[in-house]
């Protein structure tokens, strides 16, 4: 009999875990999963680039139409093969490409990567911006629903695990034991678990965790990530708009980079190294028969912890003085973590010894000079512990503050179906996934790599060039918040001499549809900072329509207020010189403790009731009681999708040509994009709050090395 005085796994059958009832079992992906049903080929553009990739079976990931195509698998890179960086391991990165709904051969192409650094961009694709989303079906059942407004609406978008070793990607296989505490992989040799009830450690298949199997500063992981894209782009050159000429824009149309977070450090710094790259080939440096030009259209970057030195002061001003009346530090507090930013071994004066150093002594930033890397790391402490750690204290989560931490949303529920082998078997992985892998993030902070910087000047070069620079922050969050996502933005309009008109061009409101504005945006020609209202730190799981009309409107160069086609030579938004709407803070939501993100999303309670063998795990989910499960509407089922199952509710068998330039009405199927001619009504714009589900919360694992915090995805 099951009794409720100990911790029950409740499984009709034994699908997406390692262990039922009190024993581990091993869940080691095949090995077959690598070979069954894939194509291998060498990149026609390099050689050294070999990619091993599937078309997932239908149900995988439900889209809008069952005719777009979606390729997943890796793309490889031999060792040495970033010389003279010394990289003497295999990187073997996962990718997950969808195409657009509409128009595929002539879409823009865009580059979805989450931050971290170390976290998966599986986050991306199943809890933002995807054309899908994992929903339960039954106790041990996933199933896949379609997003209405899902990235793939208007573009063809890769989603790809980066540095190497994080999610899916891996430099070579190893069995071992994930330590669901610590979110760590043990040897299978390893006893630091031994204390450990045995339901807290699953046994799979994993990368082998090297720290030196990975890039382990953002410059490297950029010049990694130029390789794989030519490995991608030459293998698939029907998607490379540098090939194809777009009917909606003029000339060929380049390449689009979003990221969020920690990609505020990534983004920049990738486009840049792409751009370099270019002039490379230009000058003959470069074969231009051995190689592609990596033309960037547009860099987004949300929610981007840029460069301390112009944000960090922001963090105790936010966190006294934000636009729901909360007060999580007090006047005094403020103040005082203000003067410990400025003081003579404060946070500000670290972070230039830091950047004076790299100058000098590591200029190409490969963090391989230990002198360099204490200094740059000490700064990063000295910064967290002055002015984040006191937020800390207040109890609630740093990527929203209208919430206590740990808070329930988005939830995880695509943790327990990445694990699962008919997923597995679907994409070709033979490596359990995990969302965020804290070898990596240790790595970088032991370079201190978030202090290095270099990010703006970076932005500031893309604009030269013709890119569009795009800023989007959600003013729930702390982490990376608004206050300091302007500063940035006025920063790089400092270091462009042409950009001078941002300062005056004034906050328009971003009309999302009919009745609701999502937000305000200053915009001056390419450079553009966008606020989004009731929005955390991942922006497309809170405000979904928002987050795809604002990335459409960058991407295709229209004016970001109302999406009209405009001449970014001269446009500047019209408006006020701030942004100050206010919003009422929802209630905050009981916690959902996820067995895979124990440190992310349980409280203490939780923990201990996990350690002691008491409560309920369903499909992944810590319950008192097997009752309090609640199966879902019936209705889930009918629409859901299976890795070989189409989802019932998915009919259209062909997707339309219709251009991007309409939004489509309930009846009709979800294509196309909003183009508003006016702002709505007073009235209508207070439905701008209404835009977040009331259990809106987030839910993202805190990294914490020793005192320094990696701001995850």
């Amino acid at each position: 009999a099951l009794s409720q005085s100990r911790l029950i796994w409740f499984y009709p059958v034994i699908l997406n875990i390692f262990f039922y009832g009190y024993f581990v079992l091993a869940q080691y992906p095949s090995s077959s999963f690598l070979t069954t049903n894939i194509t291998t080929i060498r990149s026609p553009v390099d050689k050294d680039v070999v990619l091993h990739f599937k078309s997932p079976p239908i149900g995988t990931c439900t889209t809008i139409f069952p005719t777009q195509k979606q390729y997943t698998g890796y793309i490889s890179l031999p060792p040495h093969k970033l010389d003279p960086i010394q990289q003497n391991y295999h990187v073997n990165t996962f990718f997950w490409f969808i195409e657009a709904r509409t128009n595929a051969s002539t879409a823009p192409f865009t580059i979805f990567i989450n931050g971290g650094p170390g976290s998966s961009s599986m986050v991306g694709l199943f809890q933002e911006a995807g054309p899908c989303e994992v929903v339960e079906v039954a106790q041990g059942r996933f199933g896949t629903q379609a997003r209405d407004w899902g990235w793939d609406r208007s573009s063809n978008i890769i989603f790809i695990d980066q540095p190497n070793l994080v999610g899916f990607s891996y430099d070579k296989l190893v069995n071992g034991s994930l330590d669901l505490f610590s979110s760590t992989v043990l040897s299978s040799s390893s006893d630091e678990a031994a204390d450990r009830p045995a339901h807290t450690v699953l046994d799979g298949t994993f990368s082998s965790n090297d720290p030196r199997a990975f890039a382990n500063t953002s410059e490297i992981a950029a010049q990694t990530m130029w390789h794989l894209l030519q490995g991608f782009l030459g293998s698939f050159p029907q998607y490379n708009p540098a090939m194809t000429l777009n009917g909606t824009l003029s000339g060929p149309v380049g390449i689009n980079l979003f990221t969020e977070s920690y990609g505020g450090k990534f983004g920049p710094l990738f486009a840049a190294h792409f751009e370099n790259q270019n002039t490379l080939r230009r000058n003959g440096q470069l074969p231009q028969n051995g190689t592609l030009e990596i033309r960037l259209a547009s860099l987004g970057i949300m929610q981007g912890c840029v460069d301390d030195l112009v944000q960090a002061r922001y963090y105790p001003i936010f966190a006294n003085k934000n636009t729901y009346g909360i007060k999580a530090l007090s006047l005094e507090d403020q103040q005082n973590a203000a003067s410990s930013f400025s003081s003579a071994t404060g946070c500000q004066h670290q972070i230039q010894a830091c950047r004076d150093t790299v100058s000098s002594m590591d200029p190409d930033n490969e963090g391989d000079v230990p002198s360099v890397n204490k200094i740059c790391k000490d700064a990063q402490l000295a910064c967290h512990e002055s002015l984040i750690g006191p937020y800390l204290k207040s109890g609630r989560s740093i990527y929203d503050i209208t919430q206590t931490d740990p808070s329930p949303f988005p939830p995880s529920t695509y943790l327990e179906y990445l694990n699962t082998p008919d997923l597995q078997s679907a994409i070709g992985v033979a490596v359990n996934y995990t969302e965020s892998n804290s070898v990596v993030s240790n790595a970088f902070v032991q370079t201190g790599d978030y202090q290095r910087g270099d990010q703006i000047s970076q932005m500031a070069y893309l604009l030269s060039l013709g890119v569009r620079v795009a800023l989007l922050y959600g003013d729930r969050d702390f982490i990376c918040n608004w206050m300091g996502g302007e500063a940035v933005s006025f920063s790089i309009a400092a270091q462009s001499p042409s950009y001078a008109p941002f300062y005056s061009a004034g906050y328009a409101d971003i009309v999302i549809n009919d009745t609701y504005v999502g937000g305000a945006v200053r915009q001056y020609g390419n450079l553009s900072f966008s606020r989004i209202f009731d929005a955390g730190h991942l922006i497309p799981a809170y405000q979904a329509e928002t987050a795809f009309t604002v990335f459409t409107r960058i991407i295709t160069g229209k004016d970001m207020s109302l999406g009209n086609s405009i001449d970014l030579s001269t446009y500047a938004s019209n408006g006020t010189a701030n942004t100050t709407y206010t919003s009422k803070a929802p209630d905050s939501a009981k916690p959902t403790c996820w067995i895979r993100n124990i440190n992310g999303s349980c409280t203490e309670k939780q923990k201990n009731k996990i350690l002691d063998g008491d409560g309920f795990i369903i499909n992944g989910v810590l319950y008192d009681k097997s009752e309090d499960w609640k199966s879902p509407a019936s209705s889930v089922s009918v629409e859901a999708g299976y890795p070989g199952t189409a989802a019932p509710a998915v009919t259209a068998t062909s997707s339309p040509s219709d251009s991007n330039d309409a939004s489509g009405t309930e009846a009709d199927v979800p294509t196309g994009v909003f183009v508003a001619t006016s702002t709505p009504s007073p009235s209508k714009k207070s439905q701008a709050a209404k835009g977040v589900d009331s259990n809106v919360k987030i839910l993202i694992t805190v990294c914490l090395m020793g005192l320094a915090i990696c701001r995850c995805c």
